[in-house]
């Protein structure tokens, strides 16, 4: 196993700024996820790690030996690309095989007892003598990481390889290689733009947005305390609802007042009376019945429903925003009809409209209260 440091990595492509500045520790034997969405940095870094792009500044480190200037070749550094590269005139086992001897000397024997116990690992051992053409794309992603774990590497890097299958191959193949990973132990650097797959399977989660690694986190630690209100809208299933308010002191209280609604806060522990965007998740809002509606925080008018089998997804006009709200999935609302929703006060983030950062969690974390603004 290997650990992977990035140093102050930087990659220019003309004026084109694809890293920015990046510095990271990967741990030996990690799971460690990039995610953000297409054109964020995140393929350029993983072809960094792998030597197939040459920073700009900045250095790459494996193991406390700085690899920058490596081939590639030089690295054991293997990668699964997103269109498998697989060669379509040789068999799964030729394409498995294919340049081993330039990585370094096997006997055939221990060529075949390498692919022998690497298709009996991902189940394929009765598709080695199949042409890709033969294959389905499911089968298909297998043989490209067979290729990849037959020259048992340091580094294993995964760039997008579930996003050409289909949803449920998508969720075999996400268990798969948890498995895979808890079998094999090899420090893993897995590319997506999908938050599913990077809750999923990380065990922290670096999320990127314009070159720039945003945060690293678990992912339940990512969901419930983001750091920027990028990374909190970016980051779960519905969106998080982000809203402009202007936090106000009135009596011992501390309240988000937006234009059609007023929240009251937990704590003012950091605060200052002013505009911030306000951030909560569509789960921890709750839609009231008809005799509390009176009482309740936020008066909206339904917009759109969408069915999710455990939940119904209303989309509630408020004022000129829109909440998305979770409610039972048995609901029925038509468009046009006024609901009342209640905040979970507990699950408030503010954000500074400025910047994006998170300054507060009112769950009795705050972030960052040392920038708070003056």
């Amino acid at each position: 196993m290997t650990r992977i440091e990035l140093d102050g990595l930087v990659k220019e492509f003309d004026s084109l700024t694809a890293i920015d500045g990046v510095s990271l520790t990967i741990e030996d034997g990690e799971f460690l996820v990039l995610v953000g969405p297409s054109g964020c940095g995140k393929s350029t870094l993983m072809r960094t790690i792998a030597g197939l792009e040459t920073p700009t500044e900045g250095d790459v480190v494996l193991d406390g030996t700085a690899v920058t200037d490596w081939e590639p070749k030089d690295r054991n550094v293997a990668m699964v690309f997103q269109n498998y590269a697989l060669y379509p005139h040789m068999t799964a086992r030729r394409n498995m095989t294919f340049g081993m001897n330039s990585v370094g000397s096997f006997t055939d024997e221990e060529i075949d007892r390498r692919v022998e116990e690497t298709a009996d690992i991902l189940d394929i051992a009765d598709l080695l003598d199949r042409k890709p053409a033969e294959l389905s794309g499911g089968e298909k992603q297998r043989v490209a990481m067979g290729r990849a774990l037959l020259r048992d590497p340091d580094v294993f890097l995964l760039d997008e390889p579930l996003s050409n299958l289909d949803a449920k191959l998508r969720d075999q193949m996400r268990a798969e290689l948890q498995q895979l990973h808890k079998e094999i132990g090899t420090t893993t650097v897995y590319v997506t733009h999908d938050q599913t797959e990077a809750m999923t399977l990380g065990q922290r989660v670096a999320v990127m947005n314009d070159g720039e690694i945003q945060q690293v986190d678990s992912p339940q630690t990512l969901y419930d305390f983001p750091n920027t209100q990028f990374a909190a809208e970016f980051v779960g299933s519905p969106a998080m609802n982000v809203v402009p308010v202007l936090v106000e002191h009135a009596g011992d209280r501390w309240f988000a007042t937006h234009e059609q609604f007023r929240v009251p806060l937990p704590s003012g522990e950091g605060l200052a009376e002013r505009q911030f965007a306000m951030g909560v998740r569509p789960e921890d809002l709750h839609v009231v019945g008809e005799s509390q509606h009176e009482s309740a925080h936020i008066d909206g008018t339904v917009k759109v429903t969408e069915p999710q089998g455990d939940a119904l997804l209303v989309h509630c006009r408020v004022g000129n925003d829109t909440l998305r709200v979770l409610t039972d999935s048995r609901a029925s609302y038509e468009i046009g009809d006024s609901i009342g929703v209640n905040v979970d006060d507990r699950r408030v983030h503010l954000f500074d409209p400025d910047d994006g950062r998170t300054v507060y969690h009112s769950e009795g974390q705050q972030a960052r209260t040392e920038a708070i603004l003056e």
